[in-house]
């Protein structure tokens, strides 16, 4: 028997990284009975640091190895998006304040666990579909950050940043800063025009197309003159976005007096 328990011991180091979380479903599934988790966590094998998930390691645990734990060993369909995006393909400058939100964006909804992980920041997640009905994107590309376990590089996959800004636009005005956002599109100057088309055409939300080309047209990047807004549905009607502010006549939407508007 200690055989046995030694054995799938030694396959649980295989087929759980170091650092990364695993549940109980999960392990349940590779064979992990519950009394047999309880003996690891009581061994210090496996610690758990919420009800009903585990991992192997005891340096301190880190978003990022939350996020890879969903992506790889979960296999979740989701990535990191929006501001958090943003602020990790190197943008944060651009949107200030002290990183205290991961934003995950997916069809299914994230572990209810998450929430009492002990880490500083909160996850949120946002209904891909809301935003994208037929995930028109390519899917999420492995960026330059990577994070190490037990001798494996594993990449975090995010939102691109032409989806990111369009994901970071629907938080507008209850969430995010018209004028956080407007500095942030001043430096977008190399965007995709091809994948923009593509997202705008498929994008749901009247107001995040609205609200994109407005700031598009703003700033005057090269990348602007090669979309076709023609193929893009603008709806119709006015939105108030901006409480006290300007309607702008293009876009019909109302924004904040000085960024203009009439």
């Amino acid at each position: 028997m200690a055989t046995r328990s030694d054995g799938k011991l030694n396959r649980l180091q295989q087929e759980l990284p170091d650092g990364l979380l695993a549940d109980a479903g999960w392990l349940e599934a590779h064979g992990y009975s519950s009394a047999l988790r309880s003996q690891y966590v009581r061994a210090g094998w496996l610690e758990s640091p919420a009800r009903r998930v585990y991992r192997r390691s005891r340096t301190p645990l880190t978003w990022q190895q939350v996020v890879v734990s969903l992506q790889t060993l979960l296999e979740l369909p989701l990535a990191v998006g929006g501001r958090t995006a943003l602020e990790q393909l190197g943008y944060a400058h651009y949107l200030s304040a002290e990183m205290q939100e991961v934003h995950l964006y997916g069809p299914k909804r994230v572990p209810t666990w998450m929430g009492d992980l002990p880490l500083e920041v909160t996850f949120h997640w946002h209904n891909s579909l809301r935003l994208f009905p037929g995930d028109a994107d390519a899917p999420p590309e492995p960026s330059p950050v990577i994070v190490s376990a037990a001798g494996m590089h594993l990449p975090i996959r995010y939102s691109s940043k032409e989806r990111a800004v369009l994901e970071l636009l629907d938080e507008l005005p209850d969430r995010e800063s018209f004028h956080q956002v407007d500095a942030l599109m001043e430096g977008l100057s190399d965007l995709s025009p091809r994948r923009l088309q593509t997202l705008l055409e498929s994008c749901a939300s009247v107001k995040v197309k609205r609200l994109f080309l407005f700031f598009a047209d703003r700033h005057r990047h090269t990348w602007r003159s090669r979309l076709d807004v023609s193929r893009v549905d603008l709806g119709s009607g006015k939105r108030v976005l901006a409480k006290g502010g300007k309607l702008d006549p293009t876009y019909q939407i109302t924004v904040p007096s000085d960024l203009g508007g009439q």
